[in-house]
């Protein structure tokens, strides 16, 4: 109890302590117990059922009911996006509903929406029909209409012709009638083509018939719904002429060949009314149906949208539920259910009310047992943190896991990792912006929360507490180079240095002289536009780099020793975080110190010249490079630790591991008789003692104490990216002000000065806030997952994955 209330509070440099616990559920509270379970989200199942496949286990069917009513709930939510309805986060008054109830409501929902929409389809159908059919009226009606007005002109010619014809021709009069008497009349069919597929069909219809048929089309203005499809199309009105039947079956076969939609006319005037006004009716009452039908489409599903959340929550709820359930033991004689998982030991206690809970509601007479059990099997690891330690957490676990209750370096990336990305973006311009940007996503966090966001908003969502600490990080850096924008201010006082006359002539040439106190805070703004300000920066963010990057490795190797201090690994301690300590501090601890004394001092001291002499005649004097006295045999003394250290690390780790593993097993063939599962487990112990391989671990030994030796110097010089990458912000900055900003503004035009600041608007969102801030972001990732955790950090282990309610909306279906 004691151990619970020790653990209670947020740690996060170890993780939780857990414990293998076993749950025996009677069946009639089974389901509640793991509901309840599922509420706290404290309690990770283990599969005792692995052998069996998933349509073999007790509850599979309820596991497919739950499946088939989630694909019913898909279709309303498919439904819903058609009307243009968003289910309803708020809360319903409704009450609770249970499973069987909803499996049958939602089949009636279902049934009453196919039935509406397959109405809705055949009516809309219908109604694009009519469409259609109406403007094949229209346009064949006025190509008849032409041609009978145009016969009837004919006619009256012809007629007036015959009259003053000579009485003597009654024998060619008579012929005359008789041709007329003997012509075909020619028959048609007409409808609507895809204008594409129009001039297809023109070919085909005349190779066929062998020109035997005459077409006619007439292009639509405006797309028209194809009844089929039911998409917009572009289409053309058509009228065959064929004579006889053998071609109209022709043009029939072609007709459907081509999809054409083929719709009767007659060449009667009044017939050819009576049809308009008859398709316009029921286009009329077809419409005035569709409206009908779509508004109470409409409101049943706004009846769904209201309770769709609800429904959809239940649903994933039981499924999670019966699919835990389905991992769990089944005990069929003594009819309950035997559940084994890990959970943290401040749990225990809610845990057994949640149990104690389960029972009185569901009236069972035999309460659930929970027992906890050993196991030599490593436990998860679970961090409790929040909305604000999640998101660097993440940074940690993408490299790994930790292991159970290593040292996590988590606690420290929450300062570090910022810090060391201000190092290189250094601008407290730059950092007000993003800063501001980041300010707007944490306010809007609620709302932002419950949207899908596109996936690089997503990212920036979801960092928003980095990226704010990264900005408040940026301004502090921002202040000590004393930049915004590349401009300097001076906000903490005036320049320490100015000229030596009124005039400053010789600025340039003599310099200028330090007249008041050092500049208290930061780098001096004189020391902008002068010739000896990349050197000087060079100089000083190049000593800084080399100063955090030994600072945070020594902080790795310290750590190393709480790691071994804890899990009471004393060869760990004596020969590895020892001699690294040594090793490490002999070189470029030394050199740090060196760094400091010259900035303390002023020493005109050539600090390559002493680390390199270090190693090739460290006997000889340092004459105008010594610092400190004693220097040089200071240098000798740390040379031989440095060189003592290495075979250190690798000789004597590999024999005391096989002492150690020797110690461990001795004796195991003079044991006592135990049961018969003791003596498989001891022949097991037994073997285990033939599997160390002394030749594997000095190999490994051999390859981390190479690892260590070359990666001390590589690593050191991978943090001089922060000095680089510093200085190439810096340039940066001050190439856009310069060139773009002030030149603008040199040219004495306002239209060219608002081109100017669009320019440098643009270039400084998307060069400086985003692409530097994204290159400066895997900078520090990479410093924090090699250079920093890779002195202690094993990060081998696995998440706690707890059954929880709150986790489910993260399961994809």
């Amino acid at each position: 109890m004691a151990e619970g209330v020790r653990h209670s509070t947020m740690d996060l440099f170890r993780s939780e302590p857990m414990q293998l616990a076993r749950v025996i559920i009677p069946v009639e509270s089974a389901h509640r117990v793991i509901s309840y379970l599922g509420e706290l989200g404290l309690f990770q199942f283990k599969d005792l059922n692995t052998e069996k496949s998933p349509f073999q286990r007790t509850y599979a069917n309820q596991i497919k009911r739950c499946e088939e009513m989630a694909r019913k709930l898909r279709f309303f939510k498919d439904q819903m996006q058609k009307a243009g309805f968003i289910s309803s986060t708020k809360p319903t008054h409704a009450s609770e509903i249970i499973l069987d109830e909803l499996e049958v409501k939602l089949g009636e929902q279902e049934s009453e929406l196919i039935e509406m929409n397959a109405n809705s389809e055949k009516l809309q159908r219908a109604h694009n029909e009519l469409l259609e059919y109406k403007l094949v009226l229209k346009k064949a009606g006025e190509v008849f209409n032409s041609a009978q007005r145009s016969a009837t002109t004919q006619q009256r010619e012809h007629e007036h012709r015959r009259v003053e014809r000579s009485l003597d021709s009654p024998l060619l009069l008579e012929q005359e009638i008789t041709d007329l008497s003997k012509q075909v009349k020619l028959g048609y069919v007409s409808g609507l083509i895809q204008r594409d597929k129009s001039m297809a069909f023109e070919r085909i219809l005349f190779r066929a018939t062998r020109g035997n048929v005459f077409l006619k089309q007439y292009s639509i203005e405006e797309p028209v719904i194809d009844p089929v499809s039911e998409h917009k199309v572009e289409k053309n009105v058509f009228i065959v002429f064929h004579s006889g039947e053998r071609a109209k079956n022709k043009v029939l076969k072609i007709c459907d060949a081509f999809g054409a939609n083929r719709y009767p006319f007659t060449d009667d005037i009044g017939k050819q009314i009576q049809m308009v006004k008859e398709v316009t009716g029921k286009l009329s009452e077809l419409k005035t149906t569709i409206d009908v039908g779509r508004h109470h489409w409409k409101s049943v599903v706004q009846s769904i949208s209201h309770q769709y959340e609800q429904w959809n929550n239940l649903v994933k709820k039981e499924k999670s539920i019966y699919y835990t359930l389905n991992m769990l033991s089944f005990d069929v004689t003594k009819k309950c259910l035997v559940a084994e998982g890990w959970c943290p030991v401040f749990a225990t206690n809610q845990i057994q009310k949640a149990l104690m809970k389960a029972t009185i509601d569901s009236n069972s007479q035999v309460g659930a047992i929970f027992e906890i059990l050993n196991s030599k099997e490593s436990p998860p690891t679970y961090f409790r943190t929040n909305k604000f330690t999640n998101s660097f957490q993440e940074i940690v676990n993408a490299y790994g896991v930790a292991k159970y209750q290593e040292a996590n370096p988590g606690v420290f990336t929450v300062v570090t990792f910022p810090f060391l990305f201000a190092v290189m973006f250094g601008d407290w311009g730059h950092g007000i912006c993003l800063f501001l940007a980041t300010l707007y996503l944490i306010l809007r966090e609620k709302s932002y929360s419950s949207q899908k966001l596109g996936d690089i908003m997503e990212m920036a969502f979801g960092g928003r507490y980095v990226i704010i600490m990264m900005s408040i990080f940026s301004i502090y850096t921002g202040f000590i180079y004393n930049e915004f924008f590349s401009v300097p201010y001076d906000l903490f006082g005036q320049s320490a240095y100015d000229c030596r006359d009124p005039s400053c002539r010789d600025a340039t040439t003599m310099g200028l002289i330090k007249v008041r106190e050092t500049y208290p805070f930061g780098v001096d703004p004189v020391w902008h536009g002068t010739r000896s300000e990349l050197p000087f920066l060079n100089s000083v963010k190049m000593k800084m780099s080399i100063l955090i990057g030994v600072a945070q490795m020594n902080l790795g190797i310290i750590l190393s020793y709480f790691n071994a201090k804890f899990f009471r690994n004393d060869i760990d301690t004596w020969y590895q975080f020892i001699p690294q300590m040594i090793f490490l501090n002999s070189l470029f601890g030394y050199l740090s110190v060196l760094i400091i004394v010259k900035w303390c001092t002023g020493s005109q001291a050539d600090l390559y010249h002493v680390m390199i002499y270090m190693f090739l005649s460290p006997l000889e004097d340092l004459e105008d490079n010594q610092l400190i006295f004693g220097q040089k045999y200071l240098q000798i003394m740390l040379l031989i630790l440095a060189l003592v250290a290495v075979p250190w690390m690798l000789i004597p780790k590999p024999f005391l591991l096989k002492k150690q593993h020797e110690e461990r097993h001795r004796g195991r063939a003079y044991q006592p008789l135990h049961s018969h599962d003791d003596s498989g487990e001891r022949e097991s112990n037994n073997g285990g003692h033939e599997e160390f391989e002394f030749s594997e671990v000095l190999v490994h030994q051999l390859i981390h104490t190479i690892e260590f030796v070359l990666g001390s110097v590589s690593n050191t010089a991978s943090y001089l990216r922060l000095w680089a990458l510093s200085l190439a912000h810096s340039e940066l900055s001050s190439v856009f002000y310069e060139k773009v900003l002030v030149l603008s503004w040199g040219y004495n035009s306002v239209t060219i000065f608002i081109i100017g600041i669009i320019v440098f608007i643009f270039a400084t969102v998307g060069v400086l806030l985003i692409m530097e801030t994204l290159s400066a972001f895997l900078h520090a990732l990479r410093l924090h997952w090699v250079e920093f955790q890779n002195k202690f950090y094993q990060g081998d282990g696995y998440k706690f994955s707890p059954f929880s309610f709150a986790l489910i909306s993260d399961i994809e279906e």
